[in-house]
């Protein structure tokens, strides 16, 4: 319910939100941009970039420049930032992280036609030595979305849906897949290449995201029709899946996990205003503790309390002292950003 306020409307609902146009908008609309309004425990690492990564040791991030760029890597301790994609020809990547043994996992296409086919349809897995010497390897396998790295093995999970491979996959159904990269005469390949889980939309379409115990589990987002997304982990060992948080109405995707994979950051929707504003262009980071149906869930960023930001991308350094993320914008591709942020847990 809303009354007439001063050029306004003010709705009366609890807790209180901002209507103007007779349209509500966030919990709290504050003036300014969340970039030039940060708390105390967060600071800006890089003016430009995206997708940020962790290197194993924790003392450098990579990220992309932009969508269908380059890669960068910037020093934590001098913040020197380095190229690492300026030494060979390519046609642009969407994401960039790092292997255990410290080599760079590159998601780009050979040819781009245009955003939305080349990233639906075209994107594979490249393997690119540290010392760069060289250009990426393809794993001659393409993949939906982003790739769950194991901390601990050369062990990758990825999905696909009919838009990579029509000849595998039904129209509407995705496929959660695991495989080992092995390096025979330095060259790296796909090997053990196994099927975890299959799908159907428009319930569920599936994207990896990351391992915790040891591998033994997968956690993962099912993106449910019509805009909406769940966090979820299915045991590699059994086939059985866990739903960690699922509520009709909310926006929640998983992305960076704790070190000890009790905790997980989500980008998520809640609080974030009325039914037309519970999508992936509405969120902030929030913590989700991971066990069954959890509502231990704590808000960690306020961009959307500014109107036309959101934070998103977040992700858990090594000793699980800092989240690296990014802002973005509202009304923008999903992953596009616009600087590096780092957020101090402890």
């Amino acid at each position: 319910m809303c009354r007439q306020g001063i050029g306004n409307l003010i709705c009366s609902s609890i807790p209180l939100l901002l209507c103007l146009s007779s349209v509500c908008l966030a919990q709290v609309v504050k003036p300014g941009n969340p970039e030039q309004n940060l708390p105390p425990h967060i600071t800006l690492l890089t003016g430009f970039g995206e997708r940020a990564a962790w290197s194993p040791d924790g003392k450098r991030i990579a990220f992309m420049a932009k969508s269908f760029g380059d890669a960068f890597e910037i020093d934590l301790a001098t913040k020197v930032i380095r190229l690492l994609t300026g030494h060979f020809r390519h046609e642009g990547f969407l994401r960039v992280q790092y292997l255990p043994n410290g080599d760079f996992f590159l998601i780009g296409a050979r040819k781009f036609a245009d955003i939305h086919t080349t990233r639906s349809r075209d994107q594979e897995m490249w393997v690119m030595k540290a010392d760069l010497k060289s250009a990426p390897v393809a794993l001659n396998h393409k993949i939906s979305e982003g790739v769950a790295i194991s901390h601990t093995r050369l062990r990758i999970a990825w999905s696909n849906t009919r838009g990579q491979y029509p000849e595998a996959l039904a129209q509407g159904e995705s496929a959660l897949y695991t495989a080992d990269i092995v390096y025979q005469d330095g060259i790296p390949s796909l090997l053990n290449k196994k099927e975890v889980l299959r799908s159907s939309g428009p319930e569920c379409t599936l994207e990896a995201q990351d391992f915790r115990h040891d591998d033994r589990e997968l956690i993962y987002t099912c993106y449910r029709s019509p805009h909406f997304a769940d966090v979820m982990g299915v045991d590699l060992n059994t086939g059985r899946v866990t739903t960690y948080r699922k509520l009709e109405g909310e926006y929640n995707e998983a992305e960076g996990i704790s070190p000890d994979g009790n905790w997980v950051l989500v980008e998520s929707s809640r609080d974030q205003g009325g039914p037309e504003r519970q999508d992936s262009r509405f969120i902030d980071i929030w913590k989700l503790k991971l066990e069954p149906g959890s509502s231990d869930y704590v808000r960690m960023t306020r961009w959307g309390d500014y109107e036309g930001y959101k934070a998103s991308n977040p992700v858990v350094s090594p000793d699980g002292k800092w989240v690296a993320f990014q802002s973005a914008r509202s009304r923008e591709e999903a992953g596009v950003g616009h600087g590096i942020f780092l957020l101090r847990l402890r």
